[in-house]
């Protein structure tokens, strides 16, 4: 049983009807600890207006979505893309955010090269990760599931999170998100191998059968085939005491849901189903 206080709201599973500062007010009103904005609707807030409502409210920030998004097709397109994770570092540590997530980015336009991809993003976080440090940012780097390699994220396991990590040293970290990651035989051993210093954020939702849209159709938890309490225990044993973050993309469910339900449901199931 996860009790409200032990979770961190996502700005993605509401982001359709509530503004950061309803989602704020939301998380407050329902006892939820945490919570964990986009970007994009932390700048249409204002991120120091943000920091406010998130200190009154007394929310602890898990984590800002997203830095990343590192490889690209020029030398001028890969410096815009250092130059605004140097942006979202700053961001994260103006909320005070215990770290930013990297959703590392895919393959970039016109290249078939994962290895090229994959060397861009070791280059990428290396070369933010002073500016990461000085700022007191960890990077949370995220492990998508192998369907999003082409777009989204090269890195689709936890072994190759945790061999970044190993290249990188301190300052680099792994966001672990159940969705991404549930499928591995190899999840046990590398949660044991991140161990608690490197676990930085914990991400729930579930895996529905069938999953229609591959981006959009992600459930609530209980109502898939993923062993939430499972992998919750696995990272527990490591010394995982953080808070869990609920992160829902549902485009045809629960992102038209009344956000005050979504959010009675997501407790209800943190009691039953993480």
């Amino acid at each position: 049983m996860v009790e409200p206080a032990r979770l961190s709201l996502n700005t993605a599973t509401v982001r359709e009807r509530w503004t950061l500062r309803q989602c704020i007010e939301g998380c407050a009103r329902h006892g939820i600890g945490g919570i964990s904005p986009w970007r994009d609707m932390l700048a249409a807030c204002g991120v120091a207006e943000a920091a406010r409502l998130i200190q009154d409210h007394g929310l602890t920030v898990t984590g800002l979505c997203r830095g990343g998004m590192f490889p690209a097709a020029t030398a001028s397109g890969f410096q815009r893309n250092l130059d605004d994770n140097r942006r979202a570092i700053d961001e994260a540590a103006a909320i005070g955010a215990r770290c930013l997530v990297l959703v590392v980015g895919g393959l970039p336009e016109g290249s078939k090269s994962l290895a090229g991809a994959r060397a861009q993003v070791r280059e990428g976080i290396a070369a933010v990760l002073d500016h990461a440090r000085r700022a007191g940012i960890p990077l949370a780097i995220e492990p998508l599931h192998p369907m999003y390699a082409g777009d989204r994220s090269c890195v689709t396991s936890l072994a190759e999170a945790n061999d970044l990590c190993d290249a990188l040293g301190p300052g680099v970290g792994i966001a672990l998100d159940v969705y991404h990651v549930w499928w591995d035989a190899a999840l046990a051993r590398e949660i044991v191998r991140a161990g608690r210093e490197r676990l930085l954020a914990f991400h729930v939702c579930d895996w529905l059968v069938p999953t229609r849209d591959l981006l959009f159709d992600r459930g609530m938890m209980g109502d898939g085939v993923i062993d939430i309490p499972l992998i919750r225990r696995m990272v527990e044993a490591v010394g995982y005491d953080g808070l869990i973050e609920v992160e829902i993309f549902s485009r045809d469910h629960w992102w038209k849901e009344d956000p005050d339900e979504v959010l009675r449901t997501l407790i209800a199931r943190a009691r039953t189903s993480i």
